[in-house]
């Protein structure tokens, strides 16, 4: 195996991370490798807690895909099995766990996305539950007994709770060992995370030293802000784009961004370096809505092509500055019998057929979003939370300014 020489390895890697531990010892494995022409094993793990990566998670992703192309070998590992407990890291209390159905079905669409960055030929998914379920309670035990509570308790969010005399559950102390078994089962000698998760990445370089390995290397990369410019990009914040989100979808929620955001999103949402960020940026000074644009169109073409960026702008312009209608809006066959639907003297509630529409997970969310003025039926604005429609004919349902659905009763 032919490396590319160590220092454009190392610079590689230091253009896109916030913090290298230690970059000598990562100067050391390169070099190793070169000599041995035997590939790093570079892993990240990406618990399914939600059926979709975003573009948040694609800043990691990037440099996985820089290793791989520098020639080493990429573990995407799916945290089937930590996702049932959950991570707490930045947050003040643990993550609510999933079932184990939730967390399959998550999981499968997962690694079919990887694959809209990462090389599938030097790539691996790895289900953690692989070796994590098959443990004993000796082994657990075992493990457990290689880290101290007082050393937990150096983690910022359980030392904050832990001072304010909130709860911290033993279960919670378990998430981080298990990530740092992950690598210890797969010899990891580098590990990427946001710098969010600097001391459970910590934690791994200590338990694979008790188990008698070399301690891998910590990447930390930077953390995308979501759309609302304030959080980190999250689904459980609602301020995400998604990598498998319809190209209209992405290039909608891209320019819905504040202008402030365009710099770090120009960098680390659309992965631009040096010249050609510069160029971006010098735009961003002279025209920001034409920047944005330009962004939103880069972000479409990484995921869907050339061609899709263009209708999405096409449908962009449509929607938001000639208030039209996409030609492409689904439509729905329903009966007014459909129990589901709950129709009563002809007519059904519109909680009901915003669910039925795809356009709300739940009725109650459905209700939200009509009394924030965010639903029109046949081009009116509908304020009352429990407003029918008429159980005949065709009507136009939309919800905020992108998503549409048309839906038609069937003739009785």
């Amino acid at each position: 195996m032919r490396f590319p020489p160590v220092h454009e390895q190392l610079d590689a890697v230091r253009q896109a991370a916030l913090e290298i531990l230690s970059e000598e010892e990562l100067a050391r494995k390169l070099e190793r490798a070169q000599r041995s022409g035997t590939p790093l094993v570079v892993k990240q793990g990406f618990d399914p807690t939600r059926p979709d990566l975003h573009i948040g998670h694609a800043v990691s992703m990037r440099l996985l895909r820089a290793f791989q192309e520098m020639g080493h070998d990429v573990v995407f590992v799916v945290g089937d099995y930590t996702a049932l407990i959950g991570d707490p890291s930045g947050r003040n209390e643990l993550r609510p766990a999933l079932s184990e159905e939730q967390v399959a079905q998550n999981a499968e669409t997962y690694a079919e996305q990887v694959y809209k960055i990462l090389d599938p030929a030097r790539t691996r998914v790895e289900f953690n539950s692989r070796w994590l379920k098959p443990l004993q309670l000796a082994d657990l035990l075992r493990l457990t007994a290689q880290y101290t509570v007082a050393r937990m308790l150096e983690r910022e969010d359980f030392a904050r709770r832990y001072a304010e005399n909130r709860p911290i559950s033993l279960v919670e102390f378990m998430y981080p060992l298990m990530q740092a078994y992950d690598s210890v089962a797969l010899r990891a000698d580098v590990e990427l995370g946001g710098s969010d998760q600097k001391f459970n990445l910590l934690v791994a370089r200590t338990i694979q030293e008790r188990y008698g390995q070399e301690p891998q290397v910590c990447v930390l990369l930077p953390l995308l802000r979501g759309t609302d410019g304030v959080q980190k990009m999250s689904k459980s914040y609602d301020n995400y784009v998604g990598l498998a989100d319809a190209p209209e979808e992405q290039y909608g929620r891209t320019m819905s961004i504040p202008d402030e955001l365009l710099p770090e999103w120009y960098e680390l949402a659309a992965g631009l370096r040096g010249a050609e960020l510069e160029r971006a940026l010098d735009r961003l000074r002279t025209d920001p809505y034409a920047a944005k644009r330009t962004l939103a169109a880069h972000i479409v073409q990484q995921y869907h092509g050339a061609a899709a960026a263009e209708a999405a702008a096409a449908h962009f312009d449509l929607v938001f500055r000639q208030h039209g209608v996409p030609d492409d809006v689904p439509l729905l066959e329903l009966a007014a019998s459909d129990e589901a639907l709950g129709a009563a003297d002809g007519e059904v509630p519109l909680t009901r057929l915003l669910v039925r529409a795809g356009l709300a997970p739940s009725t109650s969310q459905a209700a939200r979003l009509i009394e924030q003025g965010a639903v029109l039926v046949d081009g009116a604005r509908v304020a009352a939370r429990d407003a029918r429609v008429a159980a005949h004919g065709e009507h136009l349902l939309q919800k905020g300014k992108r998503h549409f659905a048309r839906v038609r009763f069937a003739l009785r």
